[in-house]
């Protein structure tokens, strides 16, 4: 009865012991799921590795393969990669949600897309196949430059994983089926487009807001520049929530024909790339608020 327990375990440790010899930073998950299996900083006894203080996952995260061997000695863990440390960046090109309409593109259609209009090819890489049907692309994240995790800010279902981020290793078992590898042999180096895509834009000088010199209602105007200056002013961690709720406030007067759609849009760009947002975020953000802006606007008689 506890064969069938042993050789999953074999065959997990040879997954961990792969991605490690690889230079991939490795930590146990949860069996059969995608949860790490390490102790929280709650519960954390302030020994071993925590004895300086609580370690996380991405902190614990090792290619050490004798720590490798005694930790899943211990259990059929699945495997977690910890992009960051690994000097990783992972796109994950994700499935439709179930209650999607039927024709919504999955992520690999959408990245595809993306490709086809930055006048690239779809990367060649190591990649995988993830247990609901998606992919992971994996790429060599260029030295010196930290990036972070996104969430569909440079296309619909394409999320990115790096520090502060992890992924699941091929030959990873979950209930919803297994994480293969599927194509390439070694993670291609992140290419220059993606990175410029990642990147948040350098800070510009503080100075006036210059709106495009064109015609528009005043108060429109007036209301986009007001915008644009909460926007400037906001916290690190609230500025895209923030270009969301200033962009969509603005929309009503795109709705109402008084001024041009690409006007509110440029100056937002500009704003939230000022504020250190990226150019893909920004667009992502700018274009779901107006879009939902506009049609929600009531008529300008019952504003």
């Amino acid at each position: 009865m506890t064969q069938p327990t042993d050789k999953t375990r074999a065959s997990l440790l040879d997954a961990a012991l792969t991605a490690a010899g690889n230079g991939w930073h490795v930590f146990p998950l949860r069996p059969g799921t995608k949860r790490p299996a390490l102790h929280g900083e709650a519960s954390c006894p302030g020994t071993g590795v925590c004895a300086t203080g609580h370690r996380k996952w991405e902190q614990r995260a090792t290619t050490d393969p004798d720590r490798i061997r005694a930790t899943w000695a211990r259990g059929a863990f699945n495997v977690g990669i910890a992009t960051g440390p690994s000097g990783l960046l992972v796109v994950d090109l994700d499935m439709p949600k179930p209650n999607s309409n039927a024709d919504t593109p999955d992520g690999v259609a959408t990245f595809k897309a993306l490709c086809e209009r930055t006048g690239n090819p779809v990367p060649d890489t190591y990649r995988t196949r993830t247990a609901s049907g998606g992919q992971h692309l994996y790429f060599t994240a260029p030295a010196g430059v930290r990036l972070a995790n996104t969430a569909g800010t440079i296309a619909p279902l394409v999320d990115t994983r790096a520090w502060g981020g992890y992924v699941v290793a091929a030959g990873s078992v979950t209930p919803a089926g297994p994480y293969e590898a599927v194509g390439g042999s070694v993670a291609a180096s992140l290419p220059a487009w993606l990175l410029r895509l990642l990147q948040p834009a350098p800070a510009r000088p503080a100075g006036p807001l210059r709106l495009p010199a064109v015609s528009g209602d005043r108060a429109a105007l007036a209301a986009l520049e007001s915008e644009c200056a909460v926007l400037s002013a906001a916290p690190d961690k609230q500025r895209n929530i923030t270009l969301n709720r200033c962009a969509f406030k603005v929309g009503r007067f795109v709705a109402w024909g008084d001024i041009p759609r690409y006007v509110v849009e440029e100056a937002f760009q500009a704003a939230g790339e000022a504020r250190g947002l990226t150019a893909a975020e920004c667009r992502a953000t700018i274009r779901s608020a107006l879009d939902g802006s506009i049609r929600k606007a009531r008529p300008r008689d019952a504003a």
